[in-house]
């Protein structure tokens, strides 16, 4: 990455870091999607991180939350779904849960136990062990396909060309559905989350619109699976399964929407993210080209580092004293794991990109408890898999520019990301 950028972005991170050390501390508000798009939201978690690891935002378009900002104490609020609820009847996960315009849909990742736990039973063995050795080989052609598809010399956009294609193609195969609308699939993955006016959908109106179209496609494939013999794929597991095969509409795509932006988003926005890391510090970059052995620690790493989930909301169920704080019952209180990853107190050096790091799967990113990410698996193989074909074919991949983040205090990703490969190994 050119020197200029990098000091645009280190010019902007410093006014940030002004503006958000002048202001009260009361006025702190951290789910601010404009801040994540510009990358200069970590000053305010910094400083709730030392100053107000427990903070109250009192004035908010989705309402008044809590912010839990450190490490362990995430931790904790993950692992007490007694008195941390996410049913989705007061809530859900994100802060727009539970608001007349984003009313939550009915998932499993939104369901407390028991009923958290059947439903999740059903389609883990997908991505259990045996399942993704299955997939492996699989995976390892469709990437490097992708890879030797790639122009030399010539920028293009990674994102599309790379990131979305192949978390586009294991989601179709994990659905069982054409490998021809996997693009459709990335398209509603991106719909679910995007926030009408900032280029994919203009209206709410408009997004439901898109809605409906997707829910009728996935109700087609559910027809298909309920009718004929059970299969290993996620609809028929959905279709068969015994705590979900009575399932109302509503909820099969709630949970088609989860297992859609579970499987894309995450997957796809950590691919990019590895580039973009590798190349705002070369030094770790070089480390990588002469020791591919440390792939996977690279990728645990990265994992921690993009955090692509910048979030996850839960409801009190109850009053609850924590760290000097009463939360009242009812109340809205945000995880903010991509704040959790950069606790220096549990991560040393937290703000450096170190791919050989002692304890590199020491990180939030795929939550902790019942609700850990289902797919963390398979998101891992897939990185592994993307990165060992990059380094056979690639000496260098070089971005050009600054990326373009999405607009979302909830997903911590990428729209585009232009780079240009210099020339084949």
């Amino acid at each position: 990455m050119a020197d200029g950028n990098l000091a645009n972005l280190a010019q902007a991170q410093k006014a940030a870091r002004d503006e958000t050390y002048a202001l009260p501390l009361e006025k702190m508000n951290p789910a601010q999607p404009a801040r994540f798009q510009a990358d200069t939201m970590w000053p305010i978690f910094e400083r709730l991180r030392a100053e107000d690891p427990v903070h109250y935002t009192a004035e908010h378009d989705f309402g008044p939350y809590w912010s839990i900002t450190k490490y362990n104490d995430i931790m904790a609020v993950d692992t007490d779904h007694q008195r941390f609820s996410s049913d989705f009847m007061k809530g859900g996960i994100n802060i727009a849960g539970g608001q007349s315009n984003m009313d939550p849909l009915p998932m499993f990742i939104a369901m407390d136990p028991p009923k958290h736990d059947v439903q999740r039973k059903v389609v883990s063995p997908a991505v259990s062990p045996m399942s993704l050795a299955v997939m492996e080989p699989q995976i390892r052609e469709r990437a490097a396909a992708i890879l030797d598809s790639l122009p030399i010399g010539e920028e293009f956009d990674w994102v599309d060309l790379v990131s979305k294609e192949l978390t586009g193609m294991t989601l179709a195969t994990l659905f069982d559905m054409p490998q021809e609308d996997r693009r459709q699939l990335v398209y509603w993955s991106d719909v679910v989350t995007a926030a009408p006016g900032q280029g994919l959908i203009d209206t709410l109106e408009q997004k439901m619109a898109i809605f409906v179209e997707y829910h009728a496609y996935f109700t087609k494939l559910w027809n298909q699976r309920v009718n004929a013999p059970p299969t290993g794929d996620l609809i028929s597991m959905l279709a068969h399964g015994e705590a979900t095969r009575n399932m109302e509409p509503r909820e099969f795509f709630g949970n088609i929407v989860l297992l859609t932006v579970g499987g894309n988003d995450t997957t796809r926005n950590t691919i990019s993210g590895s580039i973009l890391a590798l190349n705002q510090n070369p030094d770790q970059y070089r480390k990588l080209r002469e020791n591919p052995g440390l792939i996977p620690s690279m990728v645990s790493e990265t994992i921690r580092w993009q955090t692509p989930l910048a979030h996850m909301r839960r409801t009190a169920t109850e009053n609850v004293e924590f760290r000097g704080r009463t939360i009242r019952e009812g109340e809205k209180v945000i995880m903010w794991y991509v704040s959790g990853n950069r606790d220096e107190e549990v991560i040393d050096r937290p703000n450096d990109y170190v791919i050989d790091r002692e304890r590199p799967r020491t990180h939030i990113s795929f939550g902790f408890g019942i609700h850990r990410c289902v797919g963390n698996r398979l998101a891992e193989l897939q990185l592994k898999i993307i990165w060992e074909e990059i380094l056979k074919r690639f000496p260098v991949i070089e971005v050009v520019g600054e990326p373009k983040r999405v607009y979302s205090s909830f997903v911590k990703g990428y729209e585009r990301m232009n780079v240009v490969i210099p020339k084949r190994a």
